[in-house]
């Protein structure tokens, strides 16, 4: 019954309050009524969407697995696990991309793109403006890399490889955010879906540079 547990979505669909007759609210809601940051992708579950099926399960469980063994904590040593660059397939790692101890508000961002969480042969999502099968080769994973590239065009990306080390590693699947400094994580966010919340990142920072830098709170 773990697995089950982990559907926070469903739970949040048939427990959702129906706000029938009522005007259209100016802010951005999820399926639960609560508004959502403007940060954060509202987390909303499809009736087509196919929950409770076998594939799910097995995605489920394999996302539970990755966080139980994971090797990134927070306030631990950051894997430096190995990536792939999209253009030649050269191998890096993750720490590569750490430029020396720069000031917090000078961040580098950097997306590593791990296996698709819903492929069009797994557990598929029909109502997914993509289809994407599962990655069976570097190619593949560079191909579905673009797509997503597209939206984040001016940030650095990179492919976890082939074995997934990256999201083994540091229970990414399905998504997951992190801060990394001088070789320690900083912050751990929850594991997607609903535990990706960008607004909780930008929050940490925001406390972290004040403190950095010595700025006294304002007075109210």
């Amino acid at each position: 019954m773990l697995w089950l547990l982990d559907f926070l979505c469903i739970r949040k669909h048939f427990l959702s309050r129906q706000r029938r007759g009522q005007p259209e609210p100016e802010g951005e809601f999820n399926c639960d009524g609560e508004e959502v940051p403007p940060d954060d992708p509202p987390i909303c579950v499809s009736d087509d969407n196919r929950l409770c099926t076998l594939a799910s399960l097995k995605a489920v469980w394999y996302g539970q697995k990755l966080d139980f063994f994971k090797q990134a904590h927070e306030g631990g040593p950051a894997p430096n696990s190995e990536v792939v660059l999209p253009d030649g397939f050269q191998n890096q790692h993750i720490l590569d991309y750490a430029r020396g101890n720069r000031p917090l508000r000078d961040v580098d961002f950097l997306i590593i793109y791990i296996e698709e969480a819903h492929p069009s042969d797994g557990w598929v999502t029909t109502d997914s403006p993509y289809i994407i099968p599962q990655h069976r080769s570097l190619e593949d994973r560079v191909s579905a890399a673009r797509v997503l590239q597209q939206g984040v065009p001016g940030c650095s990306l990179v492919l976890d490889t082939m074995a997934n080390s990256s999201s083994s590693a540091y229970g990414a699947y399905f998504e997951r955010l992190y801060v990394i400094q001088r070789g320690t994580i900083m912050y751990q966010g929850g594991r997607g879906p609903d535990g990706y919340q960008v607004s909780e990142l930008r929050t940490w920072l925001e406390h972290y540079d004040e403190q950095l830098h010595g700025v006294q709170p304002r007075r109210v």
